[in-house]
């Protein structure tokens, strides 16, 4: 990370530094792009910014596209339209569960099937309310679907992206996971270990809890990268900022949402242009973006407690007890595995 970044981290955590990225101004994908022959995959993608992002994709000639959803009955909806559309597209609706861990590791099994990956979008995330247990696994939703499941689906893509590199193509395949500006407004403790406090209830809150989730994620990241060749594969954190149109607030009560539409209305970016920022991470940013946080088209910092001693110190203790937890699959094996 460049000294320049660390000095921007502390202004990206100010109100002014989000307003200014909210207002900055949509830059167009550069001409020429074309995604002939490719494919894609694109999780929570029935909805939101993830059907927007497969639109785009799509326009810009993508020839298979996995969609990869929670509901086959929502996806298969989504991606009639989107066949009515791109009539010479293939569109395929794959089931993954991010409160499952086999339901991952199906997934990722599944992907072996197909003969070529080029990107990879993982989208899929939530923020809920009340305090919620995932039974099968004993971890707090919000830490199991936006951090634990993200993290291990990203794991068991990488080595599958790396044998399925195309020689020769423009880019190595890319596997962009979905962050948020959110983690520069929060903080976990730098004593002790780093998950177990997601499990008390007491202390419970939706919005802090996703924040500190997408700070772990990114956190994660910038470690997972330090495994992986860039000339292998390219992974990276995309953060399309507060977005409208989307269906992320489900749930809440009437109020909160009437509070929180009048809030989008003022600064939210509408869907299809944050999507564009989920472009801009696989197809503009190459090399330079490996293991970084990409916003506002362009390459942002990781939070200022990343620049720290500290944060490094909790970097290598999220990472250890990540691996702890993902043991299951092996997944301390499959990371030291890239390197060779």
């Amino acid at each position: 990370m460049s000294s320049q970044l660390e000095n921007e981290a502390s202004f990206e955590a100010t109100t002014l530094g989000f307003l200014r990225r909210q207002f900055t101004q949509l830059k167009p994908l550069p001409a020429g792009i074309t995604l002939d022959g490719q494919v894609a995959i694109v999780t929570g993608s029935n909805a939101g910014l993830g059907l927007s992002a497969c639109k785009q994709l799509l326009q810009l000639g993508l020839s298979h596209l996995v969609m990869g959803v929670r509901s086959q009955a929502k996806g298969d909806v989504a991606a009639a339209q989107l066949r009515k559309s791109f009539p010479s597209a293939l569109i395929s609706v794959w089931i993954v569960d991010m409160e499952s861990y086999d339901s991952v590791c199906a997934f990722a099994s599944r992907c072996e099937s197909l003969d070529r990956i080029d990107i990879v979008i993982l989208n899929a995330g939530l923020i809920k309310t009340p305090y919620t247990v995932v039974q099968a696994t004993g971890n707090e939703v919000t830490l199991q679907v936006n951090y634990l499941s993200t993290a291990l689906l990203t794991i068991l893509l990488l080595p599958i992206l790396k044998a399925k590199k195309i020689g020769g193509g423009s880019r190595p395949p890319v596997i962009s996971i979905v962050g948020s500006d959110l983690m520069y407004q929060h903080e976990v403790e730098l004593k002790g270990p780093v998950l177990p406090p997601f499990q008390q209830e007491d202390s419970f809150s939706q919005f802090s809890w996703y924040g500190k989730s997408k700070l772990l994620q990114a956190i994660f990241i910038s470690k997972l990268a330090e495994f992986v060749n860039p000339n292998d594969v390219l992974v990276n954190v995309s953060n399309p900022g507060m977005t409208s149109g989307t269906d992320f607030f489900r749930g809440y009560p009437a109020l909160v949402m009437k509070l929180i539409a009048v809030g989008q209305w003022i600064l939210a970016r509408p869907v299809n242009v944050a999507a564009t920022t989920y472009l801009d991470a696989v197809l503009v940013q190459g090399e330079k973006s490996q293991g970084s946080f990409t916003s506002d088209w362009t390459i942002k910092p990781y939070s200022k407690l990343w620049y720290t001693p500290e944060g490094q110190e909790l970097k290598d203790r999220l990472w250890e007890e990540t691996m702890e937890e993902l043991n299951f699959v092996g997944a301390s094996k499959i990371v030291n595995g890239l390197k060779s």
